[in-house]
């Protein structure tokens, strides 16, 4: 599976993004998939995660009731949508897969990645 994120930008907190991930492979569709985003000189931390057939998410408290993962597989495509952003949400945005179904929200239970997309919150 190989994976490429994009939609990050600048936005002014209290805004909205929706970031995307593109996939490829055949594995794609019975994968889990998940976001993850790090600052500089700090561990990368778990944002989202989705089930392959997309009716399972878990979220990372920081983000919970203002961001939403979900999924199209028929076009190969994991989406976060972010609401309400926070100057800390400052971060770039990794898109991860990982060979189970199930969910995930270890770093260690992805095995494919991506290259990430800068999100920057700030007026």
């Amino acid at each position: 599976v190989q994976l490429q994120a994009s939609g990050g930008g600048l936005v002014q907190p209290g805004g909205s993004l929706r970031l995307s991930c593109a996939g490829s492979g055949r594995r794609f569709g019975s994968s889990a998939m998940g976001w993850f985003r790090q600052v500089p000189n700090k561990a990368r931390e778990f944002v989202a995660t989705i089930g392959w057939s997309g009716s399972s998410t878990y979220y990372g408290d920081s983000v919970k009731g203002r961001f939403t993962i979900s999924r199209d597989n028929a076009n190969y495509k994991v989406y976060l949508d972010m609401n309400n952003l926070k100057p800390e949400d400052t971060a770039v945005y990794t898109c991860a897969g990982r060979i189970l179904g199930s969910l995930g929200y270890k770093e260690d239970e992805f095995q494919y990645w991506g290259h990430g997309t800068q999100v920057t919150v700030s007026s």
